[in-house]
């Protein structure tokens, strides 16, 4: 079987130690440069991919400090501090002699304990019952996920009439199909247009500055939840003074919450 396009996108040579070395995938190109979302899994694939790792990842926060041009990139992580059960990561990317990536990451053993769910998940349609995409997204990145929107989608028109709210909910998953892990669903979390694009219907300039990750699921109840598709919400809180930020939950299919995030983009009119 051919590799998948995601799994070639992240993959990363060793060149030392915790340095790996990179390349961006054409099959993730967005309007400049890559996908935020691939270039996140990028980053925290150095964590993944180091010997030294201890645990699962719980929370991962990526800056994006420039696009990537196309082509080679070097990943650099480095384990800060190591405790019993948790572990504090640091990891850049370079492109020559310019950091284009800063981030953070703490990976964790997680041990049984008592667990309880607080955000209930929304009672919506399932992903057979909604259209398919058409395969005809406006950038390449757009066609490697099937994106079945309940409501608030890309709006069809830059008209100007936007919406009363910035609320996106669909379901979504790689296309193909591929098992879900940490890295995947990294980028999923980063799946969301801007949501001032939703609430002006305007296109504005954008670039996410900041996107983090909450990981509330281990690796095997990401195993569990397979090649299914992930339930997506997504809501802007406040638009103010060229940023606003942005808010997302993810849940499988059996209503487990897998994932929250938050992002603050920028914006220009």
């Amino acid at each position: 079987m051919s590799l998948h396009a995601f799994d070639a996108a992240i993959a990363l040579t060793a060149q030392g130690d915790g340095l790996w070395q990179g390349h961006t995938s054409p099959a993730y190109a967005n309007m400049i440069g890559p996908f935020g979302g691939v270039t996140a899994a990028q980053a925290l694939n150095a964590v993944m991919q180091h010997p030294r790792r201890l645990g699962d990842p719980v929370a991962f926060t990526v800056n994006f400090a420039a696009a990537l041009s196309d082509g080679p990139f070097l990943a650099q992580a480095r384990p800060v501090r190591t405790n019993r059960s948790t572990q504090h990561w640091s990891v850049e990317i370079r492109q020559g002699d310019h950091a284009v990536v800063t981030a953070t990451a703490v990976t964790a053993v997680r041990r049984e304990t008592w667990s309880a769910g607080e955000l209930p998940v929304p009672q919506v349609p399932r992903p057979n019952d909604l259209p398919a995409p058409d395969g005809t997204g406006r950038v390449e990145w757009i066609n490697r996920y099937d994106m079945r929107f309940i409501d608030g989608a890309f709006p069809p028109a830059w008209d100007g009439a936007g919406a009363s709210d910035s609320r996106t909910r669909l379901w979504l998953r790689d296309n193909p199909a591929r098992p879900l892990d940490f890295t995947s669903l990294t980028a999923l979390a980063d799946v969301f247009f801007p949501r001032i694009w939703r609430r002006r219907a305007t296109p504005v300039p954008i670039g996410t500055v900041s996107m983090t990750v909450y990981f509330h699921a281990g690796a095997a109840q990401l195993q569990a939840s397979g090649t299914g598709y992930l339930l997506g919400q997504a809501q802007a809180q406040a638009f103010r003074n060229g940023y606003f930020d942005q808010a997302a939950q993810l849940w499988n299919e059996a209503g487990e919450l897998l994932a929250t995030s938050h992002q603050v983009v920028y914006y220009k009119e």
